[in-house]
């Protein structure tokens, strides 16, 4: 897969940026869907093929947690709500689901053998099972109902390792922000679309030693931090003074991955933006 193929899932300016292809479509592509159906049964084997995915789980709070230490979401009580979009087997949604500070967490997938998975190892938890803390659908996120107040909106809304596997992502997004309720975050992780990322994690990880099933990724729809930017200040009522944050990180064999500052123009990164409150 060549990295100048990018033109085909993006319209590029003569400056060479690329722009996030709007399209009026599902989130849900049949082809991604079959492909983590086949990673349904390793999906908690912390050695398997989500290996990488288990080791990235506490930076993924880290990232959170910046966010949040800036701001104030407004929560009643100081309990969050979360709305976990793609979750897979629920390796971040159980975790998040354990915190004290949490209300609830809903965790969506449109892969009903992958959240079999994840609703199946709820079930060895005793303070998990058969809790009202953590809710799992087999939905994608245009089967949720919109959001008609705040307070059916969520303070926390993650897509991890997903907008990547999204072939319309600002559709995606656009479908995404109603359920963020204002002061709160919409928080992901992705990989920016570069010559490094390209040799790493096509390369290397999937062709060469195999860390990532091969298959995973398509380079095309990498999107770079800066079209992340872009797109969140044309939203109206996002991305105000201190609302856009973005992290690097980094892969490091025998160590597992390290937040990087500038990064994240290069390969893996985390991003937030947040949706400005309501002003009295």
């Amino acid at each position: 897969m060549r990295p100048s193929a990018f033109r085909v899932a993006f319209r590029v300016l003569p400056n060479g940026h690329g722009l996030i292809r709007l399209h009026s479509t599902s989130s849900v592509n049949p082809t991604e869907v079959s492909h983590f159906r086949k990673l349904a049964s390793s999906w908690w084997d912390p050695h398997g093929s989500s290996r990488l995915l288990h080791l990235m789980n506490p930076l993924r709070h880290d990232f959170i947690n910046t966010c949040l230490s800036t701001t104030s979401t407004g929560s009643t009580g100081g309990k969050l709500k979360y709305l976990d979009i793609g979750c897979g087997g629920g390796i971040f949604a159980e975790s998040a689901a354990r915190l004290e500070h949490t209300k609830v967490v809903t965790a969506i997938d449109p892969t009903p053998e992958v959240l079999k998975v994840a609703q199946e190892h709820a079930r060895q938890d005793p303070t998990l099972h058969n809790s009202e803390r953590l809710l799992y659908l087999n939905k994608s996120i245009e089967d949720l109902p919109v959001p008609a107040s705040a307070d059916e909106q969520y303070d926390v809304v993650a897509l991890w390792e997903v907008i990547e596997h999204i072939k319309y992502p600002s559709s995606f997004l656009n479908s995404c922000l109603p359920f963020v309720k204002p002061g709160g975050w919409l928080v992901l992780s992705t990989i920016a679309r570069t010559w490094t990322s390209w040799f790493t994690t096509k390369v290397v990880a999937e062709d060469l030693i195999g860390i990532v099933p091969r298959g995973t990724h398509d380079w095309h729809q990498y999107i770079n931090e800066h079209e992340l930017q872009s797109f969140f200040r044309k939203q109206d009522g996002w991305a105000g003074p201190g609302g856009l944050k973005s992290m690097g990180c980094v892969y490091m064999p025998g160590l597992g991955w390290r937040m990087v500052n500038g990064s994240e123009k290069y390969g893996n990164y985390f991003f937030g933006a947040r949706k400005e409150p309501v002003i009295d």
